[in-house]
């Protein structure tokens, strides 16, 4: 019995695969329908991304929520149902449109070589991980597997071979002009299968992703706008109004750039004692390895002050650091050095190596207690790099436990694009108003990210850890990128602050762009420069 049930469910998801309409149909049901896609996501069952990649073509609906989905757009077709087809007889509204080319899923392209090497993205049991559905890059044909780097791939990279196609299709049109076999041989099998698949997805996803940028562009633009009207052109009215609602209005835009992701993340997991706070006053045991680094070779107090000091600010360090890699699944706990993956990030327990360079600041920040202690991945990661062959600075840490998952890089890079963008514009335009509400935006983004009153569409303190983290790493970096260039680190402070001795714009681009650096003011030095003394001199 329990066979024919079996065999009786994979056939009803069988039609419900092949009723259900094309992503352009959803998307024209759902709007005559005046339904917006939040409520679509709710009365279904999934997240508010996942219309969107329905509505796009980037995934199909999978169960369980293909069925209510599907049961949603017939009632929609019925109300509202599709104009006339232009040419009688054709398919119903409901069924996919007769133009579609049937022999795409059978004739992939050729692999490129780009995609040679990958690797199926699995969990510390060895099995693969499964995320939304899409078309796998070395094949074509749908799968819910995923590459290392996020992309669909079967598991194991083990795609199911293209079907030779029928030779009579291709052969009189190419064997007509000469007699010869072998001069058509090579000629049928290339040209057709390869010119179908190749351009339609990326020029429909650029296009798509142009649209989407645009819009949300615009929905910033809005928001500055309807603040500045409603204070009456009080910019600091204004400000304040546009910093109280910049955490919904950044997880919006977070929601949004998501739309389009081929995989699906965990908002609420599970986390380890040592991520939860003992109290609303307490911190976790996450050590965050904030720098406050101050050169012991310099003084100001020193009665020689003859060397010139230049005080950089970094440009939106946060919004520079969510290009990092960050969990994506629930944290497993692994022993020893088996939780440290190039492709899982998390939190470590490490016992750190000694650092033997006072001149430089310490990659752990200024903690004096000694012994092991809980650090992220971003951290891991700089003291790996510095204990490799290029830096050479100090000895790889001994790690004793783990609690990391599967891993991307590229999870905030969509938000991070944006904001950079909207900040850019601003900056351009000499827009302080703007400029200071992405700033509050992607500060907020993070800060309120982990256990936080402020925002409950997420609880990961890991993230928060990890991108705080990353940005002190990109600092010490900083440093030690000057220190190789032959400039004196004077004090590294904060995310964003860096004193050094020499001409600093040899090694720094000098501007307002996440990627430069401005002559910091305020703190008593307007112009960002000054002069010191050395030690004991």
């Amino acid at each position: 019995m329990s066979d024919e049930v079996s065999v009786e469910s994979l056939l009803e998801e069988a039609r419900l695969a092949a009723e259900m309409p094309p992503p352009e149909e959803r998307l024209r049901l759902r709007e005559a329908a005046g339904l917006t896609r939040a409520q679509v996501a709710a009365a279904v069952g999934v997240a508010r991304g996942s219309i969107t990649n329905w509505e796009t073509g980037a995934s199909n609906p999978a169960p369980p929520a293909r069925l209510p989905y599907l049961r949603l757009l017939r009632g929609l077709a019925e109300i509202h149902p599709a104009p006339a087809a232009p040419a009688p007889g054709s398919a119903p509204t409901m069924a996919p449109p007769a133009t579609e080319p049937p022999s795409a899923p059978e004739s992939p392209a050729p692999v490129p070589s780009t995609f040679n090497g990958l690797e199926t993205l699995r969990g510390p049991d060895g099995r693969a991980i499964e995320g939304d559905p899409g078309p796998c890059v070395q094949c074509g044909i749908e799968t819910t597997y995923q590459s290392t780097d996020g992309r669909p791939l079967h598991s194991g990279a083990m795609c199911r071979p293209a079907p030779t196609p029928p030779p009579a299709a291709h052969t009189p049109a190419v064997a007509a002009p000469t007699a010869a076999p072998a001069a058509h041989a090579p000629t049928p099998v290339s040209p057709a299968p390869v010119a179908t698949p190749v351009p339609t997805r990326p020029q429909r996803r650029s296009k798509s992703a142009e649209r989407a940028e645009a819009d949300l562009m615009a929905l910033i633009r809005n928001a500055v706008q309807q603040e500045a009207e409603r204070a009456g052109g009080d910019e600091e009215a204004a400000l304040k109004a546009l910093s109280k609602r910049a955490v919904p209005d950044v997880m919006h835009l977070f929601h949004e750039t998501r739309a389009t992701a081929r995989y699906d993340y965990t908002a609420y997991p599970a986390l380890p004692d040592i991520l939860h706070k003992p109290s609303t006053k307490e911190p976790d045991q996450i050590w965050e390895a904030r720098p406050a680094f101050q050169n012991p070779a310099y003084s100001l107090r020193a009665p020689r002050a003859d060397i010139q000091v230049t005080a950089l600010d970094v440009n939106a360090a946060y919004l520079s650091a969510l290009k990092l890699w960050l969990p994506i699944g629930k944290l497993e706990h692994t022993t020893g050095s088996d939780g440290v993956d190039p492709k899982r990030s998390g939190v470590h327990l490490i016992t750190p190596a000694p650092w033997t360079h006072p001149h430089l600041p310490d990659p752990l920040g200024d903690r004096d207690t000694p012994g092991a202690l809980w650090i992220t991945d971003a951290t891991l990661r700089l003291l790996l790099r510095l204990s490799g062959p290029k830096w050479g600075l100090t000895q790889a840490p001994t790690i004793h436990e783990s609690w990391t998952s599967g891993a991307t890089e590229n999870f905030l890079d969509a938000l991070r694009k944006l904001l950079v963008a909207a900040r850019a514009e601003a900056i351009a335009a000499g827009d302080t108003l703007t400029t200071e509400y992405v700033k509050a935006m992607y500060s907020k983004f993070v800060s309120t990210m982990g256990e936080s009153i402020h925002n409950r569409e997420m609880i990961r303190p890991d993230w928060m850890h990890n991108i705080h983290s990353q940005a002190y790493a990109l600092h010490c970096g900083r440093a030690y990128k000057a220190d190789r260039a032959g400039l004196g680190i004077v004090a590294l402070k904060h995310t964003d602050e860096l004193h050094l001795t020499g001409d600093p714009w040899t090694v720094f681009s000098q501007g307002r762009g996440v990627s430069e650096m401005k002559i910091k003011t305020g703190d008593g030095k307007a112009s960002g420069i000054y002069m010191i003394g050395k030690a004991g001199s």
